[in-house]
């Protein structure tokens, strides 16, 4: 089992860089953060860029994985967005971990988007395949439904070797994306009242996601659990990490990802939790 710990772009740099050096002292396998112009969580809250704090933070670390939980097509070009990605495997030496999903109705809504979403997976998909072969080709054009590319340079590339996709999903056909073109499937779980309901939604969704990977004939690609999605903090206590990754190793998950405990609010939580945590 692999862990993981999502840090939020809502402090400054000066005091959110101490979070990002611990997450590696503290021995997590990634770190990841939110791609939000503003998150539903925290609307109030100050804001920072995704791909600004993950810069800085593969220059404050030196191993731990770090990534996109998750960009989505509300304002990232596939192209713009391979960009930015080749710089930040630069920078991070190939540790930067490319997390992609549909997009929520925060970021669509102020931007005065207004997509069914049937045409917000049928993005989704042209997206995912367009970025994927800018990764991999050069002089790539693409005239799609929403995605028009002319003779795109991707010097330095090839690069897909380098960035791994890994694609949230819960539908059946974000799924089906996933299965066959992902190299780690995240999921964010789904409803349910109690944890016993939602870890029975979690199994169906394992399951589901199996029968799309051997549809697509593949095998082994990373499962991903986002524990916070859950009626129950993962962080409240030591005990109840350990509770809720187990249960997670138990279903066929590969990795698991946290949130950094705050003060109040969203994912509230004692820090001290994490000095208890064994994750080696």
């Amino acid at each position: 089992m692999r862990h993981g710990i999502v840090i939020l772009t809502d402090l400054p740099w000066r005091e959110a860089r101490p979070r990002w050096e611990a997450a590696e002292a503290l021995c997590f396998d990634h770190a990841w953060t939110y791609d939000h112009l503003v998150w539903g969580g925290l609307p109030e809250a100050p804001w920072t860029g995704a791909f600004p704090a993950l810069a800085a933070a593969a220059m404050a670390t030196t191993s731990i994985g770090l990534g996109t939980f998750v960009a989505s097509p509300n304002y990232r070009h596939p192209y713009v967005l391979l960009r930015d990605s080749v710089g930040l495997a630069d920078i991070s030496s190939d540790r930067f971990l490319l997390g992609l999903g549909t997009g929520g109705d925060g970021d669509a809504q102020r931007l005065g988007e207004d997509l069914t979403l049937r045409q917000r997976v049928d993005r989704f998909h042209e997206y995912v395949e367009l970025l994927d072969r800018l990764l991999r080709e050069d002089h790539v054009d693409h005239d799609g439904d929403f995605y028009v590319v002319r003779d795109a340079r991707t010097l330095p590339g090839p690069a897909r070797d380098r960035i791994p996709l890994w694609i949230a999903a819960n539908g059946p056909r974000s799924l089906a994306l996933a299965a066959s073109s992902g190299d780690a499937w995240i999921t964010y779980g789904g409803s349910g009242q109690t944890l016993e309901a939602w870890f029975g939604h979690v199994e169906g969704l394992m399951g589901r996601f199996r029968e799309a990977e051997a549809a697509a004939g593949r095998s082994g690609v990373r499962a991903v659990l986002s524990l916070d999605s859950s009626p129950q903090f993962s962080l409240s206590s030591v005990g109840v990490f350990e509770e809720m990754t187990g249960r997670a190793a138990a279903l066929g998950f590969d990795d698991v990802v946290s949130h950094w405990p705050r003060p109040d609010g969203p994912y509230a939580g004692d820090e001290a939790v994490l000095e208890g945590l064994t994750l080696r």
